[in-house]
């Protein structure tokens, strides 16, 4: 795969490369809590009670990032994805953003996103005077993104740096930004929520074979638990063999063959202008037909800005809805 494109997914994915997920594969039962999933995304069973999410100015989220604010925020910028998912989950929108998530129908829609503000420079490069233009309360971006920014932020707002890793981490994040803005009640619904849905997708895990894969052109990647958010849901919910091979490491068409996918779910990642759906473009290798969901029609092209970028509870409860549904 052309390396622009594994950087690019690296960082839709984010990459859980050199320990960033700590603990992994201790196997503890899920205490309700923003625990760390184990290695292979499967586990105890998910359980649905939701500890109290209390009001505060000051969290130390799981990863030892530390925000402190005088007041509950209300500018709040989003230079990732994950903070316009938690912000529409607990019925705000962002002062301005550069994902295109919010237009999603189960967001907020192609209209009402319009309406918000973009940060020019995209996703890699924001441009700060247009960030601080907005006179946010606080800015949240991505750790190895956007780290970079904190310092020509500092002392005009807070910068909260995030990495997930799992859906697990995504719930703190989630219970974090509802202490910080007192959404307290929005927050506990918005976990109940996906919990619950989580719990019962696992109740009815399917015994087909499930692959997510992602890619430009005819080159692609495998996303897996270890380094992908939606795809560490999977191991709970369906048959799915894929380890981490790395940051340059791949499967082969080849692999995939033997391993008789039954159900394949395909994210088209943009440069810029659309040119064409994956699925389309590895249709010219001719050992494509030859896997059975191909055969059976069972080929599902899922929008990367939900599935890839979004990593929230709303985001994964999509990913669930359309995942289970493909899978009966």
């Amino acid at each position: 795969m052309p390396r622009t494109a594994l950087r690019v997914r690296r960082w839709a994915a984010i990459a859980v490369l050199g320990g960033l997920l700590a603990g992994c594969g201790t196997g503890e039962a899920d205490t309700g809590g923003p625990a760390v999933a184990p290695e292979n995304g499967s586990g105890a069973r998910t359980t649905t009670e939701v500890r109290p999410i209390e009001a505060a100015t000051r969290i130390t989220d799981a990863k030892g990032v530390t925000v402190a604010l005088p007041k509950p925020p209300e500018k709040i910028v989003c230079l990732v994805a994950l903070c316009d998912d938690i912000l529409v989950e607990l019925g705000m929108t962002p002062a301005a953003t550069n994902s295109q998530v919010l237009a999603h129908p189960k967001f907020l829609g192609e209209k009402e996103a319009a309406e918000i503000p973009v940060v020019p420079g995209g996703f890699l490069s924001p441009e700060v005077e247009a960030i601080l233009s907005h006179r946010p309360d606080l800015v949240i971006g991505l750790e190895d993104t956007h780290g970079k920014l904190a310092p020509a932020l500092k002392g005009a707002t807070t910068f909260w740096p995030v990495q997930p890793g799992s859906w697990q981490d995504s719930v703190g994040y989630l219970r974090d930004l509802a202490a910080l803005t007192g959404r307290t009640e929005q927050g506990e619904k918005a976990e109940k929520t996906f919990r619950t849905r989580l719990a019962q997708a696992e109740q009815r895990k399917s015994d087909k074979t499930a692959l997510i894969v992602y890619g430009s052109d005819e080159n692609f990647g495998v996303a897996t638990p270890e380094s992908d958010v939606a795809a560490g849901l999977f191991p709970k919910i369906s048959h799915y063999p894929w380890k981490s091979r790395g940051v340059d490491g791949s499967y082969s068409l080849e692999e995939i063959l033997a391993r008789d996918v039954d159900v394949l779910f395909v994210e088209t990642l943009s440069f810029g202008a659309p040119d064409g759906k994956l699925s389309d473009k590895l249709a010219k290798n001719p050992l494509w037909s030859r896997i059975p969901a191909v055969r059976n029609g069972k080929v599902i092209e899922v929008d990367s800005e939900v599935w890839a970028k979004g990593r929230g509870t709303r985001s994964l409860g999509v990913v669930l809805d359309e995942a289970t549904a493909a899978l009966r």
